[in-house]
């Protein structure tokens, strides 16, 4: 990459931070979202990177996100239930709450649930579904967003890019993880696509009036659509339920409602479920560890990629080399680091 600047991954840490602590975020805010930015930038998911500390700003400066708020672990004894409220800031800091918790209940019980409710979300889930395997622990994870995806058959925006994530332990390597939108793509990359100039591919979006478009333009004020048709569709209805509905929380078209555009942060809420492979094989023989590394090595065999190898190459070469950062994202840096809120509309 030629003109760019290689920046240690802490460095880039600290200088996120200081742009969030800067925009009005308190040390636990800004702590927990410039770790998942930088991680993001890390990791090469440019989408999930310091592309979404303007959306992080523009959300502070339209009161829709408490900058000074403290998340809030919820008692409820004996229930393999872990409830953080996170009082209307973002769902990172809530979610390193309740994480202790949700684990020793998960090994305890050999499974249990945490519940983020009243929190904005900018962050991939992969780095909550890593978090869960560094405990030893499989996970499931899944939110809601706003309204962008339009269902299968259908012509304007109704559900959420409605992410779901994976991740399963792996001794000694790195874990099995997988983490995608229920739309064809994350919106951060119809975003890209238009700061960029590209054409996006076909079959990613529709228009305003519900025909087939390449234009980003166009989908940005259309609908995205599901990944794999009528089963994208049912997954994303399916996260809207488990993730929204039964949580108590928000649903992507209740999310729009309440902010009235797609240039913020989404307030909602999130599921994380954590399994003991452990406990589930109780009295069963051979290890679920071993067994699983069969089926990944039957899979690596055939020359097939597992997910997140294209990532944690990424990962690798950061932390050898730095985080490769364009002259125009270090400018970008400096310029929102110097105006705060005053960088963004």
């Amino acid at each position: 990459m030629s003109n760019a600047t290689a920046l240690p991954i802490s460095a880039l840490r600290v200088r996120v931070e200081a742009i969030l602590r800067n925009a009005g975020l308190n040390a636990i805010q800004a702590g927990a979202v410039a770790r998942v930015i930088a991680a993001g930038e890390r990791d090469a998911c440019k989408s999930h990177g310091i592309y979404r500390i303007e959306g992080v700003l523009r959300t502070i400066k339209a009161g829709k996100v408490k900058p000074d708020a403290v998340p809030e672990l919820v008692p409820q004894e004996g229930s393999a239930i872990v409830r953080v409220n996170a009082n209307g800031g973002f769902a990172n800091p809530a979610f390193e709450l309740g994480l202790p918790a949700l684990a020793e209940r998960a090994r305890s019980r050999g499974l249990a649930a945490l519940v983020i409710n009243d929190c904005a979300h900018i962050s991939a889930l992969w780095s909550e579904a890593e978090a869960l395997t560094e405990q030893g622990l499989a996970g499931l994870v899944m939110c809601p967003s706003y309204s962008t995806v339009a269902p299968t058959g259908g012509n304007k925006p109704l559900l959420g890019t409605n992410p779901i994530a994976f991740g399963w332990p792996r001794a000694g390597k790195l874990p099995y993880v997988f983490d995608f939108a229920t739309s064809v793509a994350a919106r951060g990359e119809i975003e890209l696509h238009r700061r960029a100039g590209k054409p996006l591919p076909e079959g990613w979006a529709i228009d305003a009036q519900g025909n087939p478009t390449t234009d980003p333009e166009a989908a940005l004020t259309g609908a995205m659509l599901p990944f794999g048709g009528h089963k994208g569709s049912a997954i994303g209805t399916m996260i809207e339920l488990l993730a929204g509905i039964m949580i108590g929380d928000l649903t992507s078209p209740e999310v729009l409602d309440y902010l009235g555009t797609t240039t913020l942060a989404p307030l909602h809420g999130e599921l994380v479920i954590a399994f003991s492979p452990e406990a589930f094989t109780a009295g069963r023989a051979g290890d679920p560890f071993a067994r699983a590394e069969v089926l990944f090595e039957a899979i690596a065999g055939q020359g097939a990629r597992l997910p997140s190898q294209r990532r944690y190459a990424a990962r690798a070469k950061s932390d050898a080399e730095g985080v490769a950062l364009t002259a125009t994202e270090m400018e970008q840096l400096d310029r929102l680091l110097t105006l705060g809120l005053d960088a963004v509309s």
